[in-house]
């Protein structure tokens, strides 16, 4: 500004190659206040009260629990502003093969509420990295309370290490009723084996759809939130 003074307007813009509108929209948007100033405020406080771990999706639940209705949109445009990114960036394991055996019907169809224990279960594999090695969970979790019902951790994505979970899972089974148990399409759920086991013990078997993370989203948010709250933010000893 303090340029104009002693040069053209024009001959400024033209060095700088920005438009005369776009000069004049951010002189007048400079002197007014920051309507997000609060916003951004409270996105700085969480982001570093949790270390980092939190991107733009959870930090949008958080405002919202402040009674802010912001869309996570702008929460994402506003954190850009400010340079804050979440640290954890977390991959997950592929289990699917291609068809291998029977698919299931996609019975939970993003139904995640249960009324009562044993009702709806939902399983899935994923990879820790741990000093070079490979480890993979497998857990089944309740929807009713998000308890884990029974899990393995193996050193390889082996079928009887999902078999084994699944053993420890089904004394918890007698009695129950209508007990569907949902999954992606890794190749290990399409076993014959698992698939016989389940129909034994009178469970239901469910699958998410081809591609669609979401379909198993409780899974998902339960590996994304113990690997970037406990595995990654955490140094590991012997």
């Amino acid at each position: 500004m303090e340029l104009r003074h002693q040069f053209d307007l024009d001959i400024l813009l033209s060095c700088v190659k920005m438009a005369r509108s776009t000069f004049y929209y951010y002189s007048k948007k400079a002197g007014q206040p920051d309507k997000y100033e609060r916003v951004k405020s409270l996105i700085s406080r969480i982001y570093h009260d949790h270390k980092g771990r939190y991107g733009y999706r959870r930090i949008t639940l958080l405002l919202k629990r402040y009674g802010m209705a912001i869309n996570h949109k702008a929460v994402l445009r506003l954190m850009e502003e400010m340079k804050l990114r979440s640290l954890i960036r977390v991959k997950k394991y592929r289990s699917y093969r291609g068809d291998i055996g029977k698919i299931a019907p996609n019975i939970l169809n993003r139904d995640f509420k249960a009324d009562r224990p044993y009702q709806k279960w939902a399983t899935d594999v994923t990879e820790f990295k741990v000093k070079g090695r490979k480890l993979y969970l497998s857990p089944i979790i309740d929807l009713f309370n998000q308890e884990i019902i029974s899990y393995e951790i193996t050193d390889r994505p082996l079928f009887k290490g999902v078999m084994d979970m699944l053993k420890k899972s089904l004394p918890l089974v007698k009695g129950a009723e209508q007990l569907v148990l949902h999954s992606d399409q890794g190749w290990q759920y399409q076993m014959q084996k698992y698939q016989q086991s389940l129909r034994e013990n009178g469970i239901s078997q469910s699958m998410s759809r081809k591609g669609n993370c979401l379909d198993n989203a409780v899974m998902e948010n339960f590996f994304g939130t113990i690997k970037s709250e406990l595995f990654y933010m955490n140094q590991l000893r012997n």
